[in-house]
C-alpha cells in the first residue's frame, strides 16, 4: 500500500489541501489503487504548497502546488510510484532549500502525522522529558543556562535564568505559560510548531514544569489561529490519555502537570508577557509595570515561567542531546538555531532554520531566490512590524542578537519581510506609527500619545515640510518613546521610523545632508 502525505496546516488548508486529499482518495478508489493518505504537517517550504509527498524506495517524492484538477493526470503518470510529472520536485529531503538547513527544533515537522503519538515517539519524542525526570532540578536549570538558549520571542533573555528564578521561588502554586500570541508580521514559526508538531511544545512545557516545580500550564494562542487551537486541544487530550499529563507525569509520582489552551482576543499588545497575563486572568490586556517580574509575581500573583513557543519547543532537543550539543551551533552569545521566516516580496517564502551567524544576503539569495516581483530588493524589515528596515549595506551583518543591537536593529522572532525598490519607506514608517496608535494598550503616555503625534509629524514631512525643525521634532518624539514607554510596544515603534529616516531619507523628500546631523544622537537604543 502506497503512503501519500497531504499537509494539514493552515497554509495548505488555505490552498485547498482538504479537497485535495479527498480527491486523491476518490481517484485511487476509482482506479482500484490501495493508498494510505497521511495528513502530515508542513515542511515549511510554503511556496510549494500544497506539497504532496509519496513514499517510495527512493525516498519521499514531492509534487508541488498540486490542485484537484491535477489528480487524474498524476495517477496517469504513476505518481504513486514516484512517476514523472511537471509537478514533481524530486526527493523532498534533497531540495536545497531544505537540505541546506540545520533543523533541530523543526527536525520532525512535515515528516510525521502531528496527532500520532506513535509517530512522535518513533522520531525521538519524550527523550528530553525522560532525561529531565532523571535530572536534579537545579542541575537541569544550569544545563539550560549552559546551552545558551535565550528567549526566542524577541527579548532574548536567558531561559535557564528565568527557570532557575521560578524554581527557587517559594510558593504553593507555580505556572508555565506559553506565549503563542504570534502577531508579528511575517512570522509563522509558532504556528508551524503548533499545527505540525504539537507534542514537541507539550513536551517542552512538561519539562519546564518538572524542572521548576510548576503543576499548571497554559498555552495562550491568538484567536486568529483556529487550526492551531484545534490541533493543540486534540494533542493535549491524546497526551492526557497516554499518561503524559495528570497526577503522574509518565508514571512519576513526584511530578504532576496539567495543561490547557487559552484563546486570546485579538490584541497585539497581549504578545507582551505582562499584558498576556492580565488577559489570561480575564482582565483587559494592559501592560504591568516591572518589577516585580513574572518569574516571581506572575499569573494570579504566583511565580510563572513565560516563554514563547519556539523557546519551549527547543527545550526537548537540549535535554535529549545535551547542552554542549546545542551550544555548538551559533556565534557569540547567540547559541543554537533560530527559525527564520521569509515573507513579503520574496520568491521562495517559507521557514529556514539555521544557526545564528547567517546573513540576510544569504537568506535572501540562497534560500529566498530573490524577490517575487523580480525587481531588486531594497529594504528588509527584521523582527516584526516594530523592527528596523535594513538597507543593502547592512545585509552582510551576521544575524546575532549583539551584532544587530550594535546597529540599532533587532533579530526579534526571526521574521523577515522583504521590500523591493518600488516600496516607499516613508509611507511604511508612517504606518508603523499608525499601527502603534491602533494597538497601544493606552497605559503610558509616550506610547499612547507619541504614536498619534508621530503619524502627524511624518505626514507633515511627507507633505513638504522638510525643515530641520520638523525632522528634529520627529527624532525627539522617537527618543521620548524609546526612553519613556512602559513596554516594547512604544519603545520599539521608533525603530522602523528612524531606520527609514536614516537610510532612505529621499522617501521623506530629504537630502542626505538633512539627516546626517541627527543620526548618531537619536539612534534607537538596543532592545
Amino acid at each position: 500500500m502506497t503512503r501519500i502525505y497531504v499537509p494539514r496546516d493552515s497554509s495548505a488548508l488555505a490552498l485547498g489541501a482538504d479537497a485535495l486529499a479527498q480527491s486523491i482518495e476518490a481517484e485511487a478508489a476509482r482506479r482500484g489503487v490501495e493508498i494510505d493518505v497521511v495528513r502530515n504537517g508542513s515542511r515549511g517550504l510554503l511556496w510549494l504548497e500544497p506539497l504532496v509527498e509519496v513514499a517510495t524506495a527512493e525516498g519521499r517524492i514531492g509534487y508541488a502546488n498540486v490542485e484537484t484538477t491535477d489528480i487524474a493526470a498524476l495517477f496517469d503518470a504513476g505518481f504513486t510510484n514516484g512517476g514523472d510529472h511537471p509537478r514533481r520536485v524530486g526527493v523532498v529531503d534533497d531540495i536545497p532549500y531544505l537540505k541546506n538547513q540545520q533543523r533541530l527544533t523543526f527536525a520532525r515537522i512535515g515528516i510525521t502525522d502531528p496527532l500520532s503519538i506513535d509517530d512522535y515517539l518513533a522520531h525521538g519524542g519524550l527523550d528530553g522529558l525522560r532525561q529531565a525526570l532523571q535530572t536534579d532540578g537545579d542541575a537541569a536549570c544550569e544545563a539550560l543556562i549552559e546551552s545558551g538558549l535565550r528567549g526566542r520571542g524577541g527579548a532574548a533573555f536567558p531561559a535557564g535564568i528565568k527557570w532557575r528564578t521560578v524554581r527557587g521561588a517559594k510558593a504553593a502554586q507555580k505556572y508555565i505559560v506559553c506565549n503563542a500570541d504570534e502577531g508579528d508580521s511575517g512570522t509563522f514559526s509558532d504556528r508551524l510548531v503548533m499545527e505540525s508538531d504539537p507534542y514537541l511544545l507539550i513536551e517542552g512545557m512538561l519539562i519546564a514544569g518538572v524542572v521548576t516545580g510548576a503543576t499548571l500550564g497554559y498555552i495562550y494562542v491568538r484567536s486568529e489561529y483556529p487550526h492551531s487551537i484545534a490541533t493543540l486541544e486534540a494533542a493535549i487530550a491524546n497526551a492526557r490519555a497516554a499518561g503524559w499529563l495528570g497526577d503522574s507525569v509518565l508514571g512519576s509520582t513526584a511530578h504532576r502537570f496539567e495543561l490547557s489552551v487559552a484563546k486570546g482576543a485579538g490584541a497585539y499588545v497581549c504578545g507582551e508577557e505582562t499584558a498576556l497575563l492580565e488577559s489570561l486572568e480575564g482582565k483587559r490586556g494592559i501592560v504591568r509595570a516591572k518589577p516585580p517580574v513574572p518569574a516571581l509575581v506572575g499569573l494570579y500573583g504566583q511565580p510563572t515561567v513565560i516563554n514563547n513557543v519556539i523557546t519551549l519547543a527547543t527545550v526537548p532537543t537540549i535535554f535529549a542531546r545535551g547542552a554542549a550539543f546545542y551550544k555548538d551551533f551559533g556565534m557569540g552569545r547567540s547559541r543554537g538555531t533560530l527559525p527564520f521566516q521569509l515573507a513579503g516580496n520574496v520568491k521562495q517564502g517559507g521557514l529556514v532554520e539555521l544557526a545564528f551567524g547567517v546573513t540576510l544576503r544569504e537568506l535572501l539569495n540562497d534560500f529566498g531566490a530573490g524577490t517575487a516581483s523580480g525587481r531588486p530588493a531594497r529594504a528588509v524589515q527584521v523582527g516584526g512590524p516594530l523592527g528596523t528596515y535594513l538597507p543593502e549595506s547592512q545585509w552582510d551583518i551576521p544575524l546575532d542578537y549583539e551584532a544587530y543591537a550594535a546597529v540599532g536593529a533587532v533579530v526579534g522572532h526571526g521574521g523577515i519581510v522583504v521590500h523591493d525598490d518600488t516600496s516607499n519607506l516613508a509611507e511604511l514608517a508612517q504606518y508603523a506609527m499608525h499601527f502603534c496608535a491602533l494597538e497601544s494598550c493606552g497605559k503610558c503616555t509616550p506610547c499612547r500619545i507619541g504614536s498619534t503625534r508621530g503619524v502627524e509629524v511624518i505626514a507633515r514631512i511627507r507633505n513638504g515640510d522638510t525643515s530641520t525643525r520638523q525632522v528634529q521634532l520627529l527624532r525627539d518624539l522617537c527618543d521620548t518613546m524609546v526612553s519613556g514607554s512602559l513596554c516594547a510596544m512604544g519603545g520599539m515603534t521608533p525603530f522602523p521610523v528612524l531606520s527609514a529616516l536614516d537610510h532612505f531619507p529621499e522617501d521623506f523628500g530629504l537630502a542626505d545632508a538633512d539627516v546626517s546631523n541627527h543620526v548618531d544622537h537619536h539612534a534607537p537604543k538596543a532592545a
